[in-house]
């Protein structure tokens, strides 16, 4: 969802979230070994950490737009990438941030399914705030500058603060995965902040499809259920990058739009004329191009 934010709605192609969501990581785990804290404030460190964070790093590259703007986004997440390897004493280097604690209520959350129902409100939270930016006037106003920046600016809004905001928001959503994930794993490893983590979550937002914000949830269940399968697969599991990318190639040139949008469009037929405004998408939609 925060690829979808930034990408789908703000026009913005960003090639370093990774370094949000591994800062965000890095904070929760820390806060909650060291600091002892349940995981639900270990989480939230982590989303205060990557909105900080994005802040600044949003501003500067914000100063270029277009393909320039996205090898900015990567050049400062692949420094990140760098510190946290060589900052061995905080983040464990090549090791990993390792034994990370998820308590609640001064009860440890031992199976996975347990972490699961107890981090799912946050989930929830975390989709309906971004419902809200997505609906609201300045959610509007995003779309607005996506879709003819000059016309926006002609009209009195400050599109350069609008798009850091957004930046910010977008970052601080990724750093909520980001500390979801470390927590649930128990473990932060470089690979948090890698750039291949970056393109991965372009991807499911693109094959989700983009300015739905539930296509990038389909999109990351498709990527990663493609991923599980390839990985225990006999045939097919020397090769995954081959077979996930000709996936991919196939469903960008046949579905323009996306899974989402065309999965909504195809049940729209099916249902009366007078429930099919349900369905319709309240902001415009960018095409994949």
């Amino acid at each position: 969802m925060s690829i979808d934010l930034l990408l789908g709605f703000g026009g913005l192609l960003s090639f370093g979230h990774a370094a949000y969501w591994g800062v965000a990581g890095y904070a929760a785990g820390l806060v909650a070994r060291d600091a002892g804290m349940p995981f639900p404030f270990a989480a939230l460190a982590g989303v205060v950490a990557s909105a900080a964070l994005a802040f600044p790093l949003g501003y500067l590259s914000l100063r270029r737009t277009g393909i320039y703007f996205a090898m900015v986004t990567l050049a400062f997440a692949q420094m990140l990438f760098y510190v946290a390897n060589e900052a061995r004493p905080l983040t464990g280097g090549e090791n990993g941030l390792q034994g990370i604690p998820r308590t609640l209520g001064g009860l440890a959350l031992g199976p996975s399914l347990s972490f699961y129902y107890a981090a799912l409100p946050l989930v929830v939270v975390g989709y309906l705030a971004a419902y809200r930016i997505v609906h609201s006037p300045f959610g509007h106003v995003l779309v607005s500058i996506r879709d003819n920046e000059a016309r926006a600016r002609a009209l009195g809004y400050d599109t350069a603060r609008y798009k850091l905001v957004a930046f910010v928001l977008s970052a601080a959503l990724a750093g909520l995965a980001g500390s979801i994930e470390a927590l649930s794993q128990r473990f932060v490893s470089l690979d948090f902040l890698h750039w291949s983590t970056s393109g991965q979550v372009v991807l499911m937002a693109v094959l989700g499809g983009l300015g739905t914000l539930w296509g990038g949830i389909l999109g990351a269940a498709v990527f990663l259920l493609l991923r599980d399968f390839l990985s225990t697969s006999d045939v097919l599991r020397d090769a995954p990058g081959v077979v996930t990318g000709l996936v991919f190639i196939v469903i960008v040139l046949g579905l323009r739009r996306g899974l989402w949008p065309t999965l909504r469009n195809g049940a729209g037929r099916l249902l009366p004329r007078s429930r099919r405004a349900a369905l319709e998408p309240q902001v415009p939609e960018p095409e994949i191009r």
